[in-house]
C-alpha cells in the first residue's frame, strides 16, 4: 500500500495570488468560517438544552450542525491563514490528514442527511408508526452505523492517496489537498485510480442525491392527504431539506463523478459546498423552522433571567 515518495510538502497556490485580492479572501471566508461555527454551536447548545426539542430530526439535525462544523473546520482555517501567509506549504503527513478529514465529515453529512429524509418519510408516511420506527435506540443506531460508513469510506479514500507516488512538482492548484488535485501531479497511470475515486465518493453522491431526491418525492406526493395545515408545516420541515441537498450535492457531483480533467472553476465549486453550504445550513434549519427559534429565545430568555438574579 505505500509509495517511497520524493516530495516531503506541498504548496497551496490557494484562490488569489495578489496581495489585494489575497486579503479580501481573508476578510470573505473568516466571516464565513466565523458565521458557519456560531450558526453551528447555536443550534447544537439549542438542541442540547432545550426540552422542546427532543423529536429524532432534531436529534439528527444535532448531528448535522457538529458534521457541518467539523467539516468546515478542515478547510477555512488553513485558507484563512494561508491567505495572509507567504508560505503555503502543507507537509505531506498533513495533506493525507486533511484528505482523510474532509471525506470523513463530509460523508458524515451525507448520511445525516440521509437519515433526516428516512426520518421525515415515517413521520409523514407513516405517523401512527412513527415512535415505533423512530425510537431512541434506533436513532442511536442509525447515527453509530453512520459515523462507521463514514470512517470506512475515509480510509478508502486515503489509501487511494498514499498509493500516488509523488516526484514534483509539489504545487497543488487549490486551497486544500483532495484527491482530484493531488491526483494531478501523481507519476503514475491515473486511469485506474480515478476509476476507484468515482466509484467510491463518486458512487456515494450521486446514488444518495437520487435516494434523497426520490424519498422527497415520496413525501410531496403523500402530502395531498394531510391537512392544509399539516401540509404547511411539513413543506416548511422539506422545503429546507432540498434546498440544503441540492446546495450541498450539486458541486459534490461535479467534483467526484467526471474523467480526471481539472477545469478552472474546480475551486470555488469547492469553496461551494465546503464553505459556503455550511455557512448557510444553519440559516436554513433556523430561519425556517419556527420551534428552533423559539427554542433559542427561551434559552436566552432562561440564561439572561439568571444571570440578572445573580
Amino acid at each position: 500500500m505505500w509509495q517511497n515518495i520524493s516530495i516531503t510538502e506541498f504548496i497551496l497556490l490557494g484562490l488569489a495570488q495578489e496581495p489585494v485580492k489575497k486579503k479580501m479572501v481573508f476578510v470573505i471566508f473568516f466571516i464565513f468560517y466565523v458565521g458557519t461555527m456560531i450558526g453551528n454551536l447555536l443550534i447544537i447548545v439549542t438542541i442540547k438544552f432545550s426540552q422542546t426539542l427532543r423529536s429524532p430530526m432534531y436529534y439528527f439535525l444535532f448531528y448535522l450542525s457538529l458534521a457541518d462544523s467539523c467539516f468546515s473546520t478542515t478547510t477555512a482555517p488553513r485558507l484563512i491563514v494561508d491567505s495572509l501567509s507567504a508560505q503555503r506549504t502543507i507537509s505531506y503527513n498533513e495533506c493525507m490528514t486533511q484528505v482523510f478529514a474532509l471525506h470523513l465529515f463530509g460523508c458524515m453529512e451525507i448520511f445525516v442527511l440521509i437519515l433526516m429524509a428516512v426520518d421525515r418519510y415515517v413521520a409523514i408516511c407513516k405517523p401512527l408508526h412513527y415512535s415505533t420506527i423512530m425510537r431512541w435506540q434506533v436513532c442511536t443506531t442509525l447515527i453509530i452505523l453512520a459515523w462507521i460508513g463514514s470512517f470506512i469510506h475515509s480510509i478508502a479514500q486515503i489509501i487511494l492517496a498514499l498509493r500516488m507516488p509523488f516526484c514534483g512538482p509539489n504545487l497543488i492548484d487549490h486551497y486544500c489537498c483532495d484527491l482530484q488535485p493531488l491526483l494531478e501531479l501523481a507519476c503514475m497511470d491515473k486511469y485506474m485510480i480515478n476509476l476507484l475515486m468515482v466509484s467510491n465518493s463518486g458512487a456515494i453522491c450521486s446514488s444518495s442525491f437520487v435516494i434523497l431526491i426520490i424519498s422527497y418525492i415520496v413525501i410531496l406526493h403523500s402530502l395531498r392527504n394531510h391537512s392544509a395545515e399539516g401540509r404547511k408545516k411539513a413543506l416548511s420541515t422539506c422545503t429546507s431539506h432540498i434546498i440544503v441537498v441540492i446546495l450541498f450535492f450539486g458541486p459534490c457531483i461535479f467534483i467526484y463523478t467526471r474523467p480526471p480533467t481539472t477545469f478552472p472553476m474546480d475551486k470555488m465549486v469547492t469553496v461551494f459546498y465546503t464553505i459556503g453550504t455550511l455557512f448557510l445550513n444553519p440559516l436554513i434549519y433556523t430561519l425556517r423552522n419556527a420551534e428552533v427559534k423559539s427554542a433559542m429565545r427561551k434559552l436566552w430568555h432562561i440564561k439572561i433571567t439568571t444571570e440578572s438574579k445573580s
